[in-house]
């Protein structure tokens, strides 16, 4: 096993690039299962100790895929997982949000069976529920870590306030929240916030959802069942104008004789010690490309480039 790069989300010391599971399961197009196992393998071997996934992913298959694979490993790796969304159960397609305590409460107990562990390292309120103070929520998740199945809190895609919030219920350790060169909309007070309080930020979709990679899969040649399809960034017009913007990041990897996923990656480490991207991946290959990120280094210039980039079409 190598080791990497790492940082800290709370008490837990990660490595600095995560892995992003949902993909594993029938999200963007019908997963390889046989090679979605080996990149979990592999990524363990490559030194990533943080693996994150969620009881909504293809309804429950996705736990209990990292639970077929990750418990001869799980005494050097971190496990993160979520609740908080509801979705159908055969389909795993999400339909609305429950943060109430007692939901709460049952969803801990599936998670760990299906993860084959006795206890979770890092568990988010998925979504906020508008129907119940998220002091209610949170408030049962601490009660989950008295009882010794949950180390850390996280919430997910959450305001200042309601962060601010929920971290006053109990130490909120990280957020989790979509952020790349095309989903900028945290920088305003979110991440801020979590800087001030000293919580980590971690990324998901850290690559647009493949978009900044460039590749033909995740811009031009989407799988017929690949839910991108239905996304305003995909759209005919806003793609043509996006396409022009990863131009502008395979410019900066020519230069620094890289790739496109590594500058991307590159840009979002470069933002605070308390970033922890979790780009996902279900190809080995890919798995390789991401982790490059740790061996990039921007420059001035690049950064400044970087930054002025902005996606056309709104992330949902």
């Amino acid at each position: 096993m190598v080791s990497l790069a790492t940082r800290h989300i709370g008490g837990l010391t990660v490595s600095a690039l995560g892995l992003g599971c949902m993909g594993m399961s029938p999200v963007y197009g019908r997963p390889d299962v046989t090679e979605a196992r080996a990149t979990l393998r592999h990524a363990v071997e490559r030194g990533v100790t943080l693996f994150d996934t969620a009881d909504v992913y293809g309804a429950g298959g996705n736990e209990r895929l990292l639970g077929e694979v990750l418990p001869p490993y799980r005494d050097r790796i971190t496990i993160a997982t979520k609740t908080g969304i509801v979705a159908l159960p055969a389909l795993g397609l999400p339909v609305g949000v429950n943060g109430r305590p007692a939901r709460i409460k049952r969803s801990i107990d599936a998670s760990l069976r299906r993860l084959r562990t006795d206890h979770v390292d890092l568990y988010y309120l998925h979504r906020a529920d508008p129907k119940i103070p998220i002091e209610e929520s949170i408030g049962a998740m601490s009660e989950l870590v008295t009882a010794g199945k949950v180390r850390f809190l996280g919430v997910s895609e959450v305001t200042a306030d309601q962060l601010r919030r929920a971290h006053a219920t109990h130490p909120i350790a990280a957020t989790q929240m979509e952020w790349s060169l095309f989903s900028r909309e945290s920088e305003a007070e979110v991440v801020p916030t979590a800087r001030e309080l000293g919580i980590a930020v971690v990324a998901y979709s850290p690559l647009g959802r493949g978009m900044l990679t460039g590749s033909p899969q995740a811009t031009t040649d989407l799988a017929w069942i690949d839910f991108r399809r239905f996304l305003p960034r995909w759209r005919r017009a806003n793609l043509a104008t996006n396409l022009a913007a990863v131009e502008q990041v395979k410019a900066v990897a020519a230069e620094l004789g890289t790739t496109p996923a590594a500058v991307a990656l590159a840009w979002l480490l470069a933002k605070g010690e308390n970033v922890v991207p979790i780009p996902g991946t279900k190809r080995r290959s890919n798995l390789d490309k991401n982790l490059a990120a740790l061996d990039t280094t921007l420059r001035p210039q690049d950064l400044a480039t970087l930054d002025t980039i902005a996606a056309a079409g709104e992330r949902h």
